[in-house]
């Protein structure tokens, strides 16, 4: 059932968590000032046109601000991060896909030990047949990394044939034996998902997980008044014209739009409403969305650095150095992220459009998006760890790879 809060939520309000001050949850005000020093830094250097960031800690926003401009023109609109929707990428996989399956694990509709082809009978032809769900979530499938669909949509979206395609993608290797990235796997995932809900993974994770959160703007195929809000990613792209609140991933453009591995478009505070349900346990203002021992399966380290669907912090990379092991998060190729570290309460969510390219046509070099969003990592971190020393100089002041 719905809550109060989200039932006014699904009147297409923006629903932000309240913002409580920094000290008022143990975190240092004065610390969290380097955050609009770094990403300054990084407009600065002209590295995105503009980003979003939230960090919240104990049930509030400490820090929600909006840098820069949608796109490069002096006319475009700020960015806000209660209304600019961002092309999430790979974020999807955890959002949306892995999401779904902890409510399917929730009702008992889905093992993860269980064969794939019990749920997809088309995924059984040889060694596929002994490929579990769970290897699907911990990349260790056997299946590549994509399926470059991109010859399909000449014309249009060909999402018949792409998922023909997906799934009967050979496998590289023996399902279990090593561990490789893949869409394709998530991707399948999201299929199994449809399966066992009888309906379009969109449909399922907007009924089961997005509307009784309050999420308003995080869906896929974003329409028309959405779509205005959203930050371009590709200003000159293969299907000939901008894209703007049109997912960038071909695999995914090719499926339609819909995904398991990428499609899915939000805004920064949209996602610290995800991000406070799961620290809470799985819910969030009176509405459960999982139990919390789901939450703590899933995002426990189980192969390597993986978890169920979600990375974990290994030191470096956009968890910066300082979150616990036992953090957990991911990042999307249009240069989204988001970070979550259960032993401080606390969650950091980067949003930027990297890829748009620069008046001139290049790209920015990416170390520019990565430093600053594992300083921001950082200094969120140090500032609820007020007996940690901090730095004396950032990533972002120091440059390095910057230049193209």
């Amino acid at each position: 059932m719905l809550s109060i809060l989200a039932l006014l939520c699904t009147l297409g309000v923006p629903c932000p968590l309240p913002a409580h001050s920094p000290d008022s949850v143990g975190m240092s005000a004065s610390r969290l000032e380097a955050v609009d020093r770094v990403v300054e830094r990084g407009l600065q250097a002209a590295g995105f046109p503009g980003a979003a960031v939230v960090i919240g800690r104990r049930g509030a926003t400490v820090l929600s601000r909006g840098y820069g401009t949608l796109d490069w023109s002096q006319s475009s609109t700020a960015v806000s991060p209660e209304r600019t929707l961002y092309d999430l990428a790979s974020l999807t996989k955890v959002i949306a896909t892995t999401s779904a399956v902890m409510v399917l694990y929730d009702e008992h509709r889905i093992a993860l030990d269980a064969p794939v082809s019990r749920y997809l009978p088309a995924f059984s032809r040889g060694a596929k047949a002994r490929v579990t769900i769970r290897e699907l979530l911990e990349h260790r499938s056997g299946l590549p990394a994509g399926r470059n669909l991109a010859h399909l949509t000449h014309f249009a979206p060909a999402p018949v044939r792409a998922r023909e395609l997906i799934l009967s993608t050979p496998l590289e290797y023996e399902p279990g034996t090593a561990e490789l990235y893949s869409d394709v796997g998530m991707d399948v995932l999201g299929f199994v998902v449809e399966a066992i809900a009888h309906q379009p993974l969109d449909r399922f994770v907007q009924r089961r997980i997005f509307a009784p959160l309050g999420m308003t703007s995080t869906m896929y195929r974003p329409d028309a008044p959405h779509r205005s809000r959203a930050a371009p990613t590709e200003r000159s792209s293969s299907r000939g014209h901008p894209l703007k609140g049109e997912v960038h991933d071909g695999d995914a453009y090719a499926l339609g739009g819909v995904a398991g591995h990428a499609g899915l478009f939000s805004t920064a505070s949209d996602l610290a409403r995800f991000a406070q349900m799961l620290l809470d346990g799985g819910a969030l203002d009176g509405t459960r969305i999982v139990a919390d021992s789901t939450v703590a399966l899933f995002t426990h380290r189980s192969a390597g650095w993986r978890a169920l669907g979600w990375d974990t912090c290994a030191g470096g990379a956009s968890c910066g150095q300082h979150m616990s092991e036992r953090a957990y998060g991911h990042t999307g190729f249009t240069g989204t992220s988001m970070w979550i570290d259960p032993d401080r309460g606390l969650y950091v969510i980067v949003l930027a459009n990297w890829m748009h390219e620069r008046p001139h046509g290049t790209t920015p070099p990416l170390a520019i998006l990565a430093d600053v969003r594992a300083d921001v990592a950082d200094i969120a971190t140090l500032a609820a760890d007020t007996d940690r020393v901090e730095p004396q100089e950032w990533r972002a002041d120091r440059e390095i790879g910057w230049k193209p």
